[in-house]
């Protein structure tokens, strides 16, 4: 049921999926999926072997993070902060955040930017 006006990409839609079977884990990478990639909101999945992380960095946008499976540290500001499956985290636009992982773990990143 996809058609070139769909708006969430890489993904079939009108069919039940399991959210963390969509990235995989690779050894020594980081792995993503960007699911949409707009103006105003990005959606991207991600996979991160034990020992990866993204440097700290700032967006203009407000980044929600929800664990998927496994274990990260998320940096915001000065604060660090451990998450597990099942929880998540807002990173204020504007503020330098970074995530390292502890364990491998898979996320999934909303973004929303302001119009």
């Amino acid at each position: 049921m996809e058609n070139a006006k769909n708006l969430i990409k890489n993904i079939t839609h009108a069919e039940v999926h399991d959210i963390g079977d969509l990235v995989d884990y690779r050894e020594g990478r980081v792995e993503s999926r960007t699911l949409a990639q707009g103006k105003n909101v990005t959606l991207t999945l991600f996979a991160f072997d034990k020992g990866e992380e993204i440097s700290a960095h700032s967006s203009p946008g407000d980044a929600l993070v929800q664990i998927l499976d496994g274990e990260a540290e998320i940096t915001v500001g000065d604060r660090k902060f451990r998450l597990k499956a099942g929880q998540m985290i807002v990173m204020p636009a504007g503020i330098p955040h970074a995530l390292y992982a502890v364990e491998r773990f898979k996320m999934f990143l909303a973004v929303v930017f302001n119009p």
